[in-house]
C-alpha cells in the first residue's frame, strides 16, 4: 500500500515550525508494510492544497494530510477540499456538542467562541473521525479509489486519531505488499569510505532490495529496504545481505537496529557492569545529556562535571594549575587529567572529557575555532586527541560530542573484548 503524507501550514515553511508529523505517522506505518512513498508541505493556500491533493492521487492509495483544520480565517482547507471533492460542509452535532463540552466544562470557559462552532464543520461526503481529546475532528474520505484522511496538525490530537481510529481500519485494509527493513549502525567510518567499501555487495543487490546511506555526526545508518509479496523470503534474502555487510565491515558496525547510538552505549556498558562518568567544558553537557536520555542509563551512568572556567577544572576535577599554564585549557594534557578527574570523583570505570573552542570567539593564532581535544580515560589505557573542526558554534559542539562517544566506543569494545551486538 502506497501512501503519502501532506502537511499543511506557513509555519512549516518558514521554519517557524518542525514538522515532526511526518516521521511519525511514517514510523506507525511500518509494521503494516505501508509504503510511504512522498512527504510534501505546503503553505494552507487553495492553490498549493488543489495541487497537492491531484499530485498525491497519481502516486498513492492512501493520502494522509496533517493540518489546516483550524477555525480562523488563515484556514481554508476545509473550504478547499469540499471543493476539491465536489461536495460541502455540514455542521456535525456530535462534534459540535463535544466542542461546547470541551470549552465550557473541561476548560472552564463560561461560553465558546462563535468562530469555534466551524471546528464542527466537515465534508458531507466524509466519515468523521471523532477526536476525543481536541476539538478538530478527522475526515476520512474516498475517491476515485485512493482514501483521503485529514487529520489536524496538533501533535497530540493527530497521534490519537491515527492510533485510535487509522491504524486498526489500516491493518483490515487487503494487501499482498510487503515492506522488510533491516538496519545497520556504523560508527568510525565515513560515508564516501563505506560506500567504497561495500560497493560490490550493494552492485550485486536485487532490483527489490534497496540500500540507503543515512549519514550523521560520526556515524552512519545502512539501512536495507525490500519490497515484495513473500515475506519469508524477503527477510531471509535480507539477511543474507546484512551478514555479508557485518563480515565485510567488521567492528565498524555497533548495532543491528533501529535504535541510536546512544542506547547501543548504555546497553553494553550495563551488561557489561560497567560505570560512566563525564568532564565537559566545550560541549557544556552534551555528552551527559544524550546518555541520560536514554531510559536505564542510571544503570551506567554515575554523574558528570560540567568545568567550564579553569577554577572549576582545578576545584572539581583535580586539574594541576601548572598544567593550564604550560598547555592551556584546550589542550590534550588538560583533557586528559580531566578524564582521569571525573573517573576519581564518580568512581567509574571509564570517563570521557572535552575542552574546546566552539566559537564564534576565543580563538588564538594557534588555536582556531573548533580547535577541541577529547579524551576517554578507560580502566587499562587512555585514548586523546586534537581536532579541528570547522562548523558555527552548533556544529562544533555536536560534532565534539559525537567523537567523544565514538572514542569512548573504541576504548571501551578494546578493553572489553566480548562485546556483541
Amino acid at each position: 500500500m502506497k501512501v503519502e503524507i501532506i502537511t499543511i501550514g506557513d509555519e512549516l515553511l518558514n521554519g517557524q515550525v518542525v514538522d515532526t508529523n511526518s516521521p511519525w505517522i511514517a514510523q506507525q506505518l511500518i509494521p503494516l508494510h505501508f509504503q510511504v512513498v512522498q512527504i510534501t508541505s505546503i503553505a494552507d493556500t487553495r492553490e498549493a492544497i488543489l495541487k497537492a491533493l491531484a499530485d498525491a492521487q497519481q502516486r498513492a492509495n492512501i493520502v494522509l494530510v496533517t493540518g489546516g483544520l483550524g477555525p480562523t480565517k488563515d484556514d481554508v482547507t476545509k473550504e478547499t477540499i469540499a471543493s476539491y471533492f465536489d461536495t460541502t460542509l455540514v455542521r456535525d452535532e456530535a462534534v459540535l456538542a463535544h466542542v461546547r463540552y470541551l470549552f465550557e466544562k473541561r476548560w472552564g470557559f463560561a461560553d465558546m467562541p462563535v468562530i469555534n462552532q466551524q471546528q464542527a464543520d466537515v465534508l458531507a461526503n466524509a466519515e468523521v473521525l471523532f477526536n476525543d481529546i481536541g476539538t478538530a475532528p478527522g475526515m476520512w474520505v474516498n475517491h476515485q479509489g485512493c482514501v483521503y484522511v485529514f487529520m489536524p496538525g496538533v501533535p497530540f490530537e493527530m497521534k490519537f486519531i491515527v492510533k485510535e481510529r487509522l491504524l486498526p481500519r489500516f491493518a483490515a485494509l487487503p494487501t499482498t505488499e510487503r515492506v522488510h527493513h533491516a538496519y545497520l549502525l556504523t560508527v568510525g567510518i565515513g560515508e564516501s569510505h563505506l560506500a567504497r567499501e561495500i560497493a560490490d555487495i550493494e552492485d550485486q543487490m536485487p532490483a527489490h532490495i534497496h540500500l540507503a546511506y543515512l549519514p550523521s555526526f560520526g556515524l552512519v545508518r545502512l539501512r536495507l529496504t525490500a519490497l515484495g509479496q513473500d515475506e519469508e523470503a524477503l527477510i531471509a534474502e535480507t539477511q543474507q545481505l546484512v551478514d555479508a555487510l557485518v563480515e565485510r565491515l567488521g567492528d565498524y558496525v555497533v548495532a543491528l537496529d533501529k535504535g541510536s547510538f546512544e542506547e547501543v552505549i548504555v546497553r553494553q556498558f550495563t551488561e557489561h557492569k560497567q560505570t560512566l562518568a563525564t568532564a565537559e567544558s566545550c560541549t557544556g553537557g552534551a555528552i551527559a545529556s544524550s546518555i541520560t536520555a536514554i531510559p536505564g542509563a542510571s544503570a551506567m551512568f554515575n554523574g558528570g562535571a560540567v568545568s567550564y572556567a579553569n577554577e572549576s577544572k582545578i576545584q572539581v576535577l583535580d586539574v594541576q594549575p601548572q598544567t593550564l599554564v604550560d598547555f592551556g585549557a584546550v589542550s590534550e594534557q588538560t583533557v586528559l587529567e580531566m578524564a582521569f578527574g571525573a573517573q576519581r570523583v564518580f568512581n567509574t570505570d571509564y570517563a570521557v572529557a572535552t575542552s574546546g573552542i566552539a566559537g564564534p570567539g576565543g580563538a588564538t593564532p594557534d588555536k582556531p575555532v573548533g580547535t577541541v581535544c577529547i579524551a576517554v580515560a578507560g580502566k587499562n589505557e587512555q585514548l586523546v586527541k586534537t581536532f579541528n573542526f570547522a562548523g558555527d558554534r552548533a556544529v562544533n559542539i555536536e560534532r565534539s560530542r559525537a567523537m567523544a562517544l565514538a572514542m569512548l566506543w573504541k576504548l571501551f569494545r578494546k578493553e572489553q573484548g566480548n562485546v556483541k551486538m
